[in-house]
């Protein structure tokens, strides 16, 4: 095998070992992006081997982990037929690689054509930047979204309640070419923080979108990619329950 076919095979393993790591956690949903992701690599590499032997030996590893990722796609087909579906992904204080994309860009696709936020802090400027970032993977991730909705609450003072309201407006202005319609909502007494998204899925933030500390200074890691950007400690609930009934109109 080539170097670079080592390399590729080295790769894969990486991928799959994360697959099974997050299949025995029962964090189905992400485990079967890595299988898919593993497997992709690992047929690319058994394309380019001239080994016999080992071609022979990856064939049957593909065997083994396309069936483990076909059960978890009947998995969960079936919990969320039941309304049972549920997963949990716990941020601890400081870690990172926890960016939107990687904590729920995977339940954001073209089914889904309109989305539902509740977060009573999105009014100070990083907030509404937090909420920025959020639509543009939406608008990147579902190729058929109509409309995004936001409840929130906003600054006590004038100034502040009229800096929130033109930032939003901005975001909205920014969507509408995209045939994106942003509406907000504004309710004081407002708590909960929890995005619905049309194909079904619930996704709950203890800390809302606000998990991320602020970046060491402006010219530091996780200024831009929130991969790295340091986190705060929260919990981060997902489940499904019966597609567009998610959405509160």
């Amino acid at each position: 095998m080539s170097t670079s076919g080592s390399v590729e095979l080295g790769i894969a393993i990486g991928i799959l070992q994360r697959a099974v790591e997050l299949d025995k956690n029962n964090r189905f949903t992400e485990s079967l992006v890595c299988y898919e992701q593993g497997l992709r690599v690992l047929l690319e590499v058994i394309k380019n081997t001239t080994d016999g032997a080992k071609k022979t030996q990856l064939r049957l590893k593909v065997e083994e982990y396309m069936t483990r990722a076909e059960s978890i796609k009947k998995l969960i087909a079936d919990k969320k037929a039941r309304g049972e579906y549920r997963e949990q992904v716990v941020i601890e204080a400081d870690s990172t690689g926890h960016s939107y994309e990687s904590v729920f860009g995977r339940f954001l696709d073209a089914e889904v054509t309109d989305i539902s936020v509740e977060d009573p802090y999105i009014r100070n400027f990083h907030q509404c930047q937090n909420f920025l970032k959020f639509c543009e993977l939406a608008v990147m991730n579902c190729s058929n979204l109509k409309t995004i909705s936001l409840v929130t609450n906003i600054g006590h003072s004038q100034q502040e309640a009229q800096d929130t309201n033109s930032w939003l407006n901005s975001l909205k202005n920014s969507l509408q070419p995209r045939n994106v319609t942003l509406s907000v909502e504004i309710r004081p007494t407002l708590h909960d923080r929890t995005i619905r998204l049309s194909n079904g899925w619930i996704i709950k933030i203890g800390r809302g979108l606000d998990y991320f500390k602020s970046p060491e200074n402006k010219m530091a890691l996780g200024v831009f990619n929130m991969d790295l950007r340091k986190c705060h400690e929260t919990t981060v609930d997902i489940f499904h329950k019966g597609a567009v009934s998610t959405i509160r109109k």
